[in-house]
């Protein structure tokens, strides 16, 4: 016979086993339940009847929304399994294609490009309401509804053309260009530092300049200098110096190339807005916008030239913006980046003469350098311009039949003479440390013209001299053909000159 004890312990057993498998069904009516949809929040269809516009799937939907529950714009919602209300709040969407942001519509919807560059018209989510978004940043959109999420942060594609601090050089270091600096004092610097007197005399400043010629004759560094020189004599605390080389801003990809251009003056219309004055200096210009149908390279300039000539001209204006191009082949440059009105400046920075080579010789040949001897600069510079058996370079045959012989002067150029000075320092280090003498001499830097003259880094191309011709910045009757005229004998060793000749 069942005791009392006996019994209430089966009670608990029963009730225990009542309260498993309670839990077990409301397990299983939950895995059972229908599945609940996610939409995302477009906008309020009626707030006070509290019905909204939902995008579920790329389909919009009319839905009443339960009461407290307040979704915001781009947020997603939770719908009940039957898809006919909002039952529940869930975080924005985290994933979604990147857009370019262009600009803003009256009624504060966003117009941006995608990959291909197609623009299309896109709304705001919640998170991005008082946000004030550059030209160019990076969206992430949620295509199926529209809707642009959040600011993708990320390296500005600009920075790495940017340098953080101008280069320190200023007018001072440059030698042998006095005139061709005068004319950038003229173009570039006048109209920015005296901006009213040129409103005054309704003169429009320049937008941009070209500085051309040979190569090594300083072209890059006269565009450092000015953009330091520009920051100095305004008084503002810096200028900014966007340094494009041509072949890194090409990219084989339809619609880059041009996208980058976009950015590039983006990037300079918003740092000249808060008055300093930036430089965009396109280097080896010739590379990016040769002239449209030449049938020298692909067909990649034609739009890649109307891109810079948009930008030039466009209604949003360059203030504070000059652009600098320079360029060894400027008979390549298509001629409406040329015209007045866009590079309205052409500056020749040609090879030095004799007086310009003695000022340039003075910029490396300081006092604080050690010299073991006074050595006149002028019997360098004899050295370098003289016309004689031993200096002869090249023979040079036009078309007409007329014949040339080139000197070792006509290939002179600042990065020659800065590098016969290294090739000096150099044999005047390897002679202290073999104990035969201390500081420069001039047997130092003749022996340095003579391995320069060797070594010139501006060889002639025999296979097409006419290009080789213009490259050197040689003018006139087209050319035939060159003739290296080195004889037989230099070609096994280094010419040594006597410094007696020049003292």
């Amino acid at each position: 016979m069942a005791t009392d004890f006996d019994v209430q312990q089966l009670r608990t057993t029963l009730a225990q086993a009542k309260e498993i498998i309670q839990q077990q069904q409301a397990a299983l009516d939950h895995l059972s339940e229908p599945p609940n949809q996610l939409a995302v929040f477009a906008r309020w269809f009626s707030e006070t009847d509290r019905l909204a516009i939902v995008s579920a799937g790329g389909r919009d939907m009319r839905v009443p929304v339960a009461k407290d529950i307040l979704p915001f714009v781009g947020q997603r919602v939770l719908l009940s399994p039957e898809g006919g209300a909002v039952i529940g709040l869930d975080e924005y969407p985290v994933h979604g294609a990147v857009v370019k942001f262009d600009h803003a519509l009256d009624d504060g919807r966003l117009y941006v490009k995608t990959c291909t560059d197609e623009g299309i018209i896109v709304t705001k989510s919640r998170s991005l309401r008082g946000l004030e978004i550059k030209s160019g940043s990076s969206l992430m959109l949620d295509e199926k509804s529209g809707i642009a999420i959040e600011v993708i942060s990320g390296p500005d594609e600009t920075q790495d053309l940017m340098l953080e601090d101008v280069p320190d050089v200023s007018y001072s270091d440059i030698g042998g260009l006095d005139t061709q600096l005068q004319e950038i004092h003229d173009s570039i610097e006048l109209p920015y530092l005296h901006a009213d007197l040129f409103k005054k005399y309704h003169r429009r400043a320049p937008k941009g300049i070209l500085l051309y010629g040979p190569p090594g004759c300083g072209k890059t560094l006269v565009a450092k200098a000015v953009a330091n020189n520009l920051a100095k004599k305004s008084g503002r605390e810096k200028a900014h110096f966007l340094n494009i080389k041509g072949p890194e801003l090409l990219n084989k990809w339809v619609g880059e190339t041009e996208r980058s251009i976009r950015e590039v003056f983006a990037k300079a219309r918003e740092l000249g807005s808060e008055g300093d004055p930036v430089i965009i200096f396109f280097d080896e210009m010739e590379s990016m916008f040769r002239q449209r149908g030449a049938g020298i390279s692909s067909d990649v300039e034609s739009t890649i030239v109307p891109s810079l000539l948009a930008e030039m001209d466009g209604v949003e204006g360059l203030n504070n913006v000059i652009v600098i191009g320079a360029s060894n082949r400027q008979d390549l440059i298509d001629p409406a980046i040329l015209r007045p009105g866009r590079l309205d400046v052409k500056i020749m920075v040609g090879r030095p003469d004799s007086v310009a080579a003695y000022a340039i010789l003075e910029k490396y040949l300081t006092d604080d350098l050690p010299y073991g001897e006074p050595i006149s600069l002028g019997s360098v510079i004899d050295a370098m311009y003289a016309e004689e058996k031993d200096t002869e370079f090249l023979e040079v045959t036009y078309q007409n039949g007329q014949k040339e012989t080139l000197h070792f002067k006509d290939f002179s150029s600042g990065a020659m003479i800065a590098s016969i000075v290294d090739r000096a320092k150099t044999s005047a280090i390897k002679d202290e440390l073999e104990e035969k003498g201390t500081g420069i001499t001039l047997k130092h830097l003749l022996d340095a013209v003579a391995a320069e003259f060797k070594e010139n880094e501006d060889l002639p191309n025999t296979s097409n001299p006419d290009d080789w011709a213009k490259i050197s910045g040689r003018k006139g009757e087209r050319i035939a053909h060159v003739r290296p005229l080195l004889r037989e004998e230099d070609d096994k060793e280094t010419k040594t000159i006597d410094p007696g000749m020049y003292l």
